[in-house]
């Protein structure tokens, strides 16, 4: 990943006139085209707010969620959805902190993806409840009967890491926007003039402000790393902490964290490449970047492959029969077909296409990060139902299949996660523009901060990013 820093620093060289014109087209100009790829996304994700109204009405008869499996679609959805969140705000803190000055067009795309995706598997454990209008149960509350909550209950743990989460992530991702909406506020007419007026929250690009969002940004940089890491933890405590054959393992917590960090990688090259193509963003989401977070998703590959022979390795030495029941059913019985396409998915296909320099490319990232994108979903499906199937006692065994209730609403939530993206990206510059323009208008920060107690009042349009144009 690492580059010499003067090629860093001329990633992105051109004029800060065309930067502004070129990221904000995107926010002032709305094409036919944008209209209709919103509208066939609400057309395709309403069914599957249909079938759950109808879901709610029925009851969970209607999914395939049986005895002993009590988990299904939506718990995998859940957990795949937690993981695709650490794409943004993990990988944007760390190459924040070591500087990586290529990661300037990355690092919106990226932030955005984490917190619309917790917004989404947020909603999973509701839908699995069944009965929405008690979705309180899943809050911590204080009850006087002392039944409620449960402290010794992951459920109880996952709300708090996941709100923690959303809240660190959402302040992630606005904070470095407040300075691109004053930019619009500056450009616009009429109502849009007035609603980012809001959203501007009074940003006039003094040297104190711009001291204090660098500060910040480091903070939030800092903070948000050990709750990303812990978020997806306590996600994999919710299997290890049960007494179910194949789930309590110690090693599930950095084994979760891996893949979490494994599928949100390839779910941001996906989003890159679409954006890159339908912004007309050649110039600024370069091959370099797709390369550099290529050699991070191969380095990922590895250490996926690795905690899959070891989690495998301790379950066949250990000879359990409870266990050896599940890890049979999945290595060579009914789940055989999407066990291996799982490794398929996630190494054979990814790794030598990573691996090879001539192969790295725009289009070869993309295709293996849709290879493991497919493959993570698989991956926690099988951790989810074949355990549950096969139970210590073999009495209580069954079987689980989906149904066409769980199948609709998995496909449009999948449609809500691409509909509020495309939204995103129309109301707020989906590349940052200031931080483009920093690197050859910016002074340093010390020096901002010296220059602000002279005049606080002082903007220094012509050395730090201006958003008067």
């Amino acid at each position: 990943m690492a580059m010499n820093d003067a090629a860093q620093a001329n990633v992105i060289d051109f004029a800060p006139e065309k930067i502004r014109k070129d990221l904000l087209l995107p926010v002032f100009h709305t094409s036919r085209r944008y209209y209709a790829l919103v509208i066939a996304l609400v057309a395709l994700g309403l069914p599957g707010m249909a079938v759950y109204l109808y879901q709610i009405t029925e009851g969970m008869g209607v999914a395939g969620i049986t005895r002993p499996v009590f988990w299904g679609f939506y718990i995998t959805n859940f957990v795949f959805w937690i993981g695709i969140s650490h794409a943004g705000t993990l990988i944007s803190a760390i190459l924040r902190l070591v500087n990586a000055t290529w990661r300037r067009p990355v690092t919106r795309c990226a932030e955005a993806i984490t917190v619309f995706a917790l917004a989404i598997g947020a909603q999973y454990p509701i839908i699995h409840l069944g009965r929405a209008w008690l979705f309180f149960w899943l809050i911590p509350y204080p009850s006087e009967r002392g039944i409620w909550p449960n402290f010794r209950s992951p459920l109880v743990w996952d709300f708090f890491a996941i709100s923690t989460y959303l809240t660190g992530s959402l302040t992630f991702l606005l904070l470095p926007i407040i300075p691109d909406w004053a930019m619009v506020r500056d450009r616009a007419t009429g109502l849009r003039q007035r609603i980012y007026t809001v959203l501007a929250l009074g940003w006039r690009g003094t040297p104190r402000e711009w001291h204090r969002l660098e500060v910040a940004m480091r903070i939030m940089a800092v903070i948000i790393l050990p709750v990303a890491v812990s978020v997806h933890t306590i996600v994999s405590w919710d299997f290890a902490m049960a007494p179910v054959p194949m789930w309590h393992s110690t090693v599930f917590g950095p084994y979760f964290v891996a893949g979490a960090i494994f599928s949100g990688i390839a779910a941001l090259i996906i989003v890159m490449a679409l954006v890159r193509k339908a912004l007309h963003l050649e110039e600024y989401l370069k091959p370099v970047h797709f390369d550099n977070l290529g050699k991070l998703l191969l380095v990922m590959s590895l250490l996926w492959i690795y905690f899959i022979f070891a989690e495998r390795l301790t379950v066949w030495y250990g000879n359990q029969p409870a266990e050896m029941a599940a890890f049979w059913s999945i290595q060579r019985g009914r789940f055989a077909v999407l066990f291996w396409t799982m490794i398929s998915c996630n190494f054979l296909i990814p790794f030598p296409i990573l691996a090879i320099k001539k192969l790295r490319t725009i289009a070869g990232t993309v295709i293996a990060s849709s290879t493991i994108v497919v493959g993570m979903w698989l991956e926690r499906f099988l951790i989810v139902v074949p355990p549950l199937e096969h139970k210590y006692l073999p009495y209580d065994w069954g079987s689980y299949s989906p149904t066409w209730v769980e199948i609709t609403i998995t496909f449009g939530t999948f449609m809500g996660m691409i509909l509020l993206y495309v939204l995103f990206a129309k109301f707020v510059p989906i590349i940052s523009i200031w931080e483009l323009k920093g690197p050859q208008h910016s002074q340093p920060i010390a020096e901002a901060a010296a220059n602000a107690t002279v005049n606080p009042a002082i903007r220094l349009d012509n050395t730090l990013p201006s958003t008067n144009g």
